[in-house]
Formats: C-alpha cells, sequence, structure tokens
C-alpha cells in the first residue's frame, strides 16, 4: 500500500474521541451535498485537518456558502446543515 504525500495530519482526533482522515472526506467532484458531507468538510477546516482555502477550492466553494455552513454548525448544530431545515434554523 503506497500513502500519498499531503500537507498536513492524515488524520486528527476530534473533541469526541473519534478520528476524522481524509479518506472520510467526500470527493473533489461531490455535486450533491447532503448534510452529513457538509459537516465532514466543516469539522476538517475546524479541526486543522485540510484548510478552509484549500477545502473551498477542493470542493468549488464560494466563501459566501462555507461562512454559512460554518455558522449554522456553530449556532445550530449540523442538523442545521439539512436541506429539509433550511426555514427552521435560517429564520431572522
Amino acid at each position: 500500500m503506497y500513502l500519498r504525500k499531503v500537507d498536513g495530519p492524515r488524520a486528527v482526533q476530534l473533541p469526541d474521541g473519534s478520528y476524522l482522515s481524509r479518506a472520510d472526506l467526500p470527493p473533489p467532484d461531490t455535486r450533491r451535498w447532503v448534510a452529513s458531507r457538509k459537516a465532514a468538510v466543516v469539522k476538517a477546516v475546524k479541526h486543522g485537518l485540510i484548510g478552509r482555502e484549500t477545502a473551498m477550492e477542493t470542493y468549488a466553494l464560494s466563501d459566501d456558502e462555507f461562512e454559512s455552513w460554518v455558522r449554522a454548525v456553530e449556532v445550530h448544530g449540523e442538523a442545521a446543515l439539512k436541506a429539509t431545515a433550511l426555514k427552521r434554523y435560517r429564520q431572522a
């Protein structure tokens, strides 16, 4: 088995004791963004697995889109990333 050289860590330990690795991240050509994929990218950036700019470039995300994911997770938790919960969590 060959491991590709990458900048930064290959895996990080999350506060709950679980591990998040680069293999847990969605593929770069992801078009259908379900809540679990969004949450994985947000966790990876928050805990230093990948950088913010790298995530935005890899997944073709705008700054506003990624910031809305981060804000939703910080304020309401990962449930706020579900498309069916938009009205509930994004009210003023």
